[in-house]
Order: C-alpha cells, then structure tokens, then sequence
C-alpha cells in the first residue's frame, strides 16, 4: 500500500450549508490508498466480538431422562435401542451442537488504524465537515432534518462528533428520531459504520480529533 501524503482540502461549512472556509486534512489519515484486505479483516473482526456466543444444545449425556432401556434388545422386531434420549428420538440429545464459545478476533493495533484511514480515505468524497452544531438552538427533529437537507446529506448518514460539547448540546436529541443518521463520537469510530454511511457529517473537532490519533 502506498500512502499519499499530499494534504487534502475540503470545504469547511456551517449546518445551514453556507462555506465558512477551507479546511486541509492530514493526508496520512484522509489520503492513502484504500486497503481494503485490511477493511475486510477489521469489519470481520468487529463483527465476530458482537457476537455473543451463548447459543447451547444438550448433548445425550445432558437431556433429562432416558435411564431405562426403552424395550429389550431382541424379539420385538425393532431396532436396538438403550435410550429413548439418543439423538434418533425426539427430545434426545443433539449431535455435535452448539457449545458457549467466544468468537474474539485479534488483531494487531497497527492493521486497525490503517483499515481506518483506508475507510476514511474511501469515504472522503462522501465527507461534509462542518464547523459544530451551535446553530441547532433547540432539540427538534425538524431542525434536525433541515440542516441534514440543507447539507445535501442523504441516504444513511453518519454524524461523527462529540455529543457532549457544548456547541452540539443538542445534537443528540434532535437527531435520535430519524431513521436514517447515526450518531458516533470519535472515539468510537470504526470500519463498519463508515463503509455502511452513504454520507458522513464530521464536525470540525472531530477531524482534530481523529487525525492525532491515527497519524502516529
């Protein structure tokens, strides 16, 4: 994979969709080559730790009953039987079922950040960054939903920004009705809901963010 270190440049807006500037993007994070073996690796990985891994089935040693042998071996014209709870009879044990396990997957520290800046490179074109959401006064829906139409975001949308800054104090309530945008601090940034988002919304703190740590 080879990375492009030329510093990328996007347009820096306000929720109501008017340039307020220009904004350079650390090209190390926004600008490399798409990897997408790494991307592959990364969302298989977070999907397996989702996985809760509980799902049981007795076997013939665990089902309750089956102590008699349920006719005897010869002269009934049956087939031998010693059990009425072997998996050839209903309410038997299962053969070779499902155990508690866990499905975690490992992987190293250096592979996830490049599965994210492949992801965010990938998405770049798809990327609107605006400066905060101190604009959205009051926590209504519909506030919500013209800022979004005014972005010209569509589809699923995510919205990467810290929730609990006080110029996007009411980001959070303003934006859990609508279907289609979810909300996601940049901490938590990961592959899957940046390969599922038709359009990504990152505030201006969160690029700040989001670059220190994975330009290392």
């Amino acid at each position: 994979m080879t990375e492009n270190t030329k510093t990328q440049t996007v347009k820096l807006l306000s929720t109501s969709g008017s340039q307020l500037g220009e904004l350079s993007l650390d090209g190390k994070v926004f600008g490399v080559e798409p990897n997408i073996h790494v991307m592959h690796l990364a969302l298989k990985r977070q999907l397996n730790n989702a996985r809760r891994g509980t799902a049981c089935a007795k076997t013939r040693a665990e089902v309750s009953g089956g102590g008699k042998k349920p006719w005897k071996q010869k002269g009934t014209g049956r087939a031998r039987a010693g059990s009425i709870r072997s998996p050839l009879f209903a309410g038997g044990g299962v053969v070779f079922g499902p155990k508690p396990r866990s499905y975690e997957t490992n992987m190293p520290q250096k592979a996830r950040k490049l599965a994210l800046k492949s992801a965010l490179s990938a998405k770049l074109e798809a990327m609107i960054v605006v400066k905060d959401f101190s604009e959205l006064k009051e926590a209504k829906t519909k506030a919500m939903a013209k800022i979004l139409k005014d972005l010209g975001a569509q589809g699923k949308i995510l919205i990467i920004a810290d929730l609990k800054a006080e110029e996007n104090k009411n980001l959070e309530l303003s934006a859990r009705n609508l279907a289609n945008v979810k909300l996601l601090l940049p901490s938590n940034l990961n592959v899957k809901d940046l390969i599922e988002a038709n359009s990504l919304i990152v505030c201006e703190a969160a690029i700040n963010e989001i670059t220190e740590r994975l330009a290392k």
